[in-house]
């Protein structure tokens, strides 16, 4: 764990303020949720919740069968990072970040699709969107089940990425479950 400096208070209603600069490095946005741990030392520890991220094993099942009939790698992810993926080294993406540019294309709440290599959905990983469906749970973004290009330079067809819909779709609806 990574000392910051900082010590907020408790106030009388028992809330603690998140300093700004640790919300903004961490992602956390107003309205999201956090799991709060506690451990033997006295140590509490909030954690961004993801309820995709309980889905990883599945996800990754899914992702598989998803590469198979798209033949295009596919990243699985939540908010913040991949938590699945097929067609790709796993060592090389699972839990890396995804970039702004993924980050507002979840926000637009719609599938899309790109034909140019300018667009990468991970930090670090030099692999370009070529068809992003955000997965919703109850009205709310929850990640996004993401084709991204491979070595051949194959473009997404219409089933692609009504495949990739199908799978986020399926996939926010196993959340509610």
């Amino acid at each position: 764990m990574k000392a910051t400096g900082i010590v907020r208070r408790i106030d009388d209603l028992g809330r603690v303020v998140i300093p700004k600069e640790i919300r903004r490095t961490m992602r956390i946005r107003e309205g999201d949720p956090l799991e709060i741990f506690t451990n033997t030392g006295g140590e509490v520890i909030f954690k961004k919740y993801s309820p995709i991220g309980e889905l990883s094993e599945f996800a990754t099942i899914y992702a598989e069968a998803l590469g198979q009939a798209t033949a295009l790698p596919v990243i699985i992810c939540d908010r913040d990072h991949c938590i699945a993926a097929a067609g790709i080294s796993k060592k090389e993406v699972i839990e890396r970040r995804v970039t702004p540019f993924l980050e507002d294309i979840m926000e637009q709440r719609r599938s899309v699709s790109y034909e140019s290599d300018s667009n990468p959905a991970l930090e670090g990983i030099n692999r370009a969107i070529r068809v992003s469906s955000p997965i919703l749970n109850a009205g709310d973004v929850s990640g996004a089940v993401v084709l991204i290009s491979d070595d051949s330079g194959t473009n997404p067809t219409e089933a692609d990425i009504k495949l990739a819909s199908v799978a986020a779709s399926f996939l926010g609806k196993h959340m509610e479950c």
